[in-house]
């Protein structure tokens, strides 16, 4: 039987992982694309970074997302979470202040699930191509909706 989460369960499975699904829209096609992300619990957001491209001109452009996270056990034992949130790109001291609670809560989480340490930033993000300077963004939550199934 398939339930509805509450809000604080949602918000739980966001606190507890690190990889979601993006989905936006561009030049009116929606696409979505995997990213790796940290719930700042304070601010009541999803923190993340990228490389300046298409998915970062595309959120400027129109900065209503959305970002989908899942639990799956089993096809017959699965959660799910739906966020629907603003995208707002960071500058300067928040950004890197930011970028610095990604990296530190990554890990944190990694060392709880994984059982694993990880060392750096790398093994559990996208490297930035041609080694620019990441444009680090938040997702502020505007909605949680969630589901799973028993």
């Amino acid at each position: 039987m398939i339930k509805e989460l509450k809000t604080k369960d949602c918000l739980n499975i966001l606190k507890n992982n690190y990889l979601g699904h993006l989905g936006y829209i561009c030049n009116g096609i929606p696409y979505v694309v995997p990213i790796t992300y940290y719930y700042d619990q304070e601010n009541n957001c999803l923190v993340s970074y990228s490389s300046e491209g298409y998915k970062i001109k595309a959120m400027r452009n129109r900065r209503t997302v959305s970002l989908q996270v899942e639990e799956i056990d089993s096809i017959h034992e699965w959660k799910s979470v739906l966020v629907h949130a603003s995208f707002e790109e960071l500058f300067q001291i928040d950004a890197k202040y930011e970028l610095h609670e990604f990296a530190k809560g990554i890990k944190s989480i990694i060392e709880k699930k994984e059982n694993y340490k990880p060392s750096s930033i790398g093994e559990f993000s996208t490297k930035l191509h041609g080694g620019g300077v990441p444009v680090v963004y938040r997702l502020n939550i505007g909605e949680v909706t969630g589901r799973k199934r028993e």
